[in-house]
C-alpha cells in the first residue's frame, strides 16, 4: 500500500542564481551559477551525482527540446538526464523526479534543476500564447491574456463574497507591498524597492482591477537542489536533515468549465493541497505551517491561494493579508523571498527558486528575513489559468518534526 514521500528523501545541496535581466548569460550560465552553489552546499563531488531532472518550460527559446545542455553546460559525468515540462510547475516537476528516483531506490544521489531565459523572447510577459500553446489558443483563445483571465478571478472573487471591489483592490496592494519588503532584503531577487499601498492603487491599469504592481516581472533564472535519503545525509556528516515532507500534483479535468465552479478559486490548488497535508500528516495547517511561497503571479492569483491551501477561510483571505497575517512577522508569512513579485516568473526556475527559499530558511540562513523557528515550508505552482491549470504542492522541513 502506498504511504507516501514523507522523510523518505532529504535535500542536501541548493543553489540558486541572481535572477535578473541577465542579458549578458545564456541559460548555461545561468545553470553553472545555480549548480556551483549547491554542489558546494552539498559537499560532494560531481560525480557522486547519478541522475538528474531539468525544468524549463519554452523549447522555442533557451536550451531547446533536449536535456543535452544541461550535461554539457554542468560537465556532468555521462549520467542520465531527463528533460520535463509542466507548465509553470517545471522546476518542481523536476524536483518530483529526483525525488521519486531516490525514494524508489534506483539512485542514491540525484539532481533537479530548472532555469529559464526570457528576456531574450521579445516580448513584456511571456511568450505569445499561439506559440506557446499551438492549435488550442488559435481555436478559441485568440484574444486571451494571462492579465486579463486572472483580472477576471478578481472580480469573481468579489462578487461570489459580496465584496466591494475597492476592499479586494486593497488587500490585493498590501499583498504587493508585503512582498517588496521582504524582496528589498534579498540580494538575489530581481526588484528590491520597497512600495508603498498609494503608488499600488494609483499605478497604471494592466487588466482592471490588476494595475501594473499587481503583476510579476519577467526575469531571467536558474535554481537547484540535490537529493538523496537521510542515510546518506547522514553519513556525509549533515546535522540538520531538511526532508521532503509531500508532493502532490493536480491537473484540471474540466470541472472549472463546469455549472458549479464560480471562477473565484482554483479547484486543482484546494485538491492538491488537501493531499499534501495527508501525505505530511499536517492536521491544521493554518496552525502547522510556517511560511509559505505561492504562486504569485498576478496579487490575486496569490489572495485566492491563500483560501485553497486551506489557510485562510473562504472570503476571508482579505482580512487575513490586512491584519498582517501573511506579512513577514505574521502568523504564516508569505513570499519570504519577495516571490515571483520581486523574482520574476522564469518558469523552469521559479519552484526550484522557491523551494531554495523554505530551505534557507529551515536552516537559518535567510538572514535578515529569517522566520522565527519553522518547521514547515510550502511551495506552491500554478500554470495556465483559472479555468485550466496544473497544480504543485511541496512541502519540507526538518526531518524530526
Amino acid at each position: 500500500m502506498a504511504t507516501g514521500i514523507r522523510d523518505k528523501v532529504a535535500i542536501i545541496g541548493m543553489g540558486c542564481s541572481h535572477f535578473g535581466e541577465r542579458w549578458n548569460d545564456g541559460p548555461e550560465q545561468l545553470m553553472v551559477e545555480a549548480f556551483t552553489e549547491c554542489l558546494q552546499d552539498a559537499g560532494i563531488e560531481k560525480t557522486d551525482i547519478q541522475a538528474a531532472w531539468f525544468g524549463s518550460c519554452f523549447d522555442e527559446v533557451g536550451v531547446g527540446k533536449s536535456a543535452l545542455p544541461v550535461s554539457l553546460a554542468l560537465r556532468l559525468p555521462n549520467i542520465s538526464v531527463t528533460r520535463v515540462e509542466n507548465y509553470c510547475a517545471s522546476g518542481t516537476e523536476a524536483f518530483r523526479g529526483a525525488v521519486y528516483a531516490v525514494a524508489s531506490g534506483a539512485y542514491d544521489i540525484a539532481l533537479a534543476i530548472g532555469v529559464e531565459k526570457l528576456k531574450d523572447i521579445g516580448y513584456g510577459g511571456l511568450p505569445e500564447f499561439s506559440t506557446a500553446m499551438g492549435t488550442l489558443n488559435q481555436l478559441w483563445m485568440a484574444n486571451f491574456t494571462a492579465p486579463g483571465g486572472f483580472a477576471m478571478l478578481a472580480t469573481s472573487y468579489a462578487a461570489k463574497y459580496g465584496l466591494d471591489m475597492n476592499e479586494v483592490k486593497r488587500a490585493m496592494a498590501h499583498v504587493s507591498v508585503k512582498s517588496h519588503a521582504n524582496g528589498a532584503l534579498n540580494p538575489k531577487a530581481h526588484l528590491r524597492k520597497p512600495v508603498t499601498e498609494e503608488q499600488v492603487l494609483n499605478a497604471p491599469q494592466i487588466a482592471y482591477p490588476l494595475g501594473l504592481f499587481d503583476c510579476c516581472g519577467v526575469s531571467d533564472g536558474s535554481a537547484c537542489a540535490i537529493v538523496t535519503t537521510p542515510e546518506i545525509a547522514k553519513s556525509l556528516g549533515k546535522k540538520d536533515i531538511i526532508t521532503v515532507k509531500a508532493l502532490q500534483l493536480s491537473l484540471s479535468n474540466g470541472t472549472e468549465f463546469a455549472y458549479d465552479w464560480d471562477g473565484d478559486h482554483f479547484v486543482t490548488t484546494s485538491k492538491a493541497s488537501a493531499e499534501a497535508y495527508k501525505e505530511a500528516g499536517i492536521k491544521n495547517p493554518r496552525e502547522e505551517i510556517s511560511m509559505m511561497e505561492v504562486h504569485d503571479c498576478f496579487s490575486i492569483t496569490e489572495l485566492v491561494t491563500m483560501e485553497d491551501l486551506h489557510i485562510s477561510e473562504r472570503g476571508k483571505a482579505p482580512k487575513d493579508i490586512m491584519d498582517g497575517f501573511y506579512d513577514l512577522d505574521g502568523k504564516v508569512p508569505c513570499q519570504v523571498d519577495g516571490g515571483l513579485k520581486c523574482f520574476g516568473h522564469p518558469i523552469g526556475a521559479s519552484g526550484l527558486r522557491m523551494l531554495y527559499e523554505m530551505y534557507l530558511q529551515l536552516l537559518g540562513r535567510a538572514g535578515d528575513r529569517q522566520v522565527k523557528d519553522p518547521k514547515y515550508g510550502l511551495t506552491h505552482n500554478l500554470g495556465g489559468f483559472p479555468f485550466l491549470n496544473v497544480c504543485s504542492i511541496a512541502i519540507i522541513g526538518k526531518q524530526d518534526v
